[in-house]
């Protein structure tokens, strides 16, 4: 997949030709995933590389982030940023890496102390979003000694999964507004109305990957790793017993429009794969691991006649709010644009292919 990748994109700025290039969380999440081939052959390190120096300058700003915005997608990228930072050691890197640190410190939060998604947002915590932060922030506290962070990464873990969490099912609603004034806010709880597959897959990656840096005496670790096998044993009731993968809409997948979506099930791949190989889930997550990922192959991935694979049912994006306004319905998830060969699916499942070493 890799190579398919970089055989039809010699530079990952230009990933599936975007009409404005941005500082990008999910293709700079495809450049993590290809960067850890880069003990097979240093031209998959060199990729990721050559996509972070395309944005930083050699005063250490990056071209196409505005901070102020406070944007938490914007955030992810930055593990790439420390990446490159720990082996070239080059100081333009690590003012690169502060400018991501001084926006967390800013960034406004809910009155319970949750990071707002983004400023034209205020008052939502979405799942996307944990993702998008808690893992850069952990590796941050354990690289550059500023253990604070871990407390911050532990509270933004637990209450996201408090306020989504629906107690009948286990699953977390995709985002809620503390303020219960979007339209698309349960009145009573804040929650949006629906299930979606990616949002949970964003949440389960960020934990399995903030447990790589988090210290074994934290005292939330380990309400940390429950709330990971809680959510796994959750999802694993509303796989589909046909095709062994999952529905856009998580539990709703008799209903018409419903499909079987490609990243939130390769995200559920990696971090079933990875929680069963770090001991944080019973090792039966590990055979479910590779027959989803058998079930990727099967139903979502095809190879043309030069070989070049393409990964198909990938959900393009979904949000809630803005303009137009996204109300967050069944009919609203469904009716988003699928995308072949999507980084956010895509990257998933180099990671899962990884872990599973297929």
């Amino acid at each position: 997949m890799a190579n398919s990748v970089i055989t039809q994109y010699p530079s990952l700025v230009n990933y599936q030709n975007p009409e404005k290039i941005k500082w990008q969380y999910d293709v700079a999440m495809l450049g993590q995933a290809i960067d850890k081939l880069g003990h097979v052959d240093s031209v998959y390190s060199q990729y990721m590389e050559d996509y972070v120096d395309y944005f930083v300058t050699d005063s250490g700003t990056v071209r196409h982030y505005n901070p102020k915005e406070y944007n938490i997608d914007r955030i992810n990228p930055a593990k790439n940023l420390i990446t490159v930072y720990k082996r070239t050691g080059q100081d333009k890197y690590r003012k690169a890496i502060e400018l991501h640190i001084e926006q967390m410190r800013q960034h406004p939060k809910t009155n319970s102390g949750g990071f707002w998604h983004k400023k034209i947002y205020p008052w939502q915590i979405w799942l996307d979003g944990v993702y998008m932060s808690t893992p850069f922030l952990a590796q941050y506290a354990r690289e550059f000694n500023a253990p604070e962070w871990f407390d911050e990464v532990a509270h933004e873990i637990l209450l996201a999964y408090k306020v989504t969490l629906d107690k009948k099912t286990g699953l977390l609603y995709h985002a809620w507004d503390e303020s219960k004034q979007q339209r698309w806010a349960n009145p009573e709880t804040g929650c949006s109305p629906n299930f979606w597959s990616r949002a949970m897959g964003w949440y389960m990656m960020a934990i399995v990957d903030v447990l790589d840096f988090f210290p074994e005496s934290h005292p939330q670790r380990d309400s940390i790793i429950s709330v990971f096998q809680s959510t796994a044993e959750a999802l694993l009731k509303v796989r589909d017993e046909e095709t062994g993968l999952w529905f856009q809409v998580l539990n709703l997948g008799h209903l018409e429009g419903n499909y079987i979506e490609g990243s939130g099930s390769a995200m559920f791949a990696y971090a079933f794969a990875k929680g069963a190989k770090k001991g944080y889930l019973d090792q039966s997550f590990l055979e479910v691991a590779n027959n989803v990922f058998d079930a990727i192959l099967d139903n979502l991935v095809t190879v043309d006649k030069n070989g070049l694979i393409t990964m198909h049912h990938i959900c393009g994006g979904c949000g809630l709010g803005g303009h137009p306004y996204r109300d967050g319905s069944f009919e609203y998830y469904i009716s988003e644009k699928q995308v072949d060969n999507d980084p956010k699916g895509v990257a998933p499942f180099i990671l899962a292919a990884i872990e599973l070493n297929r």
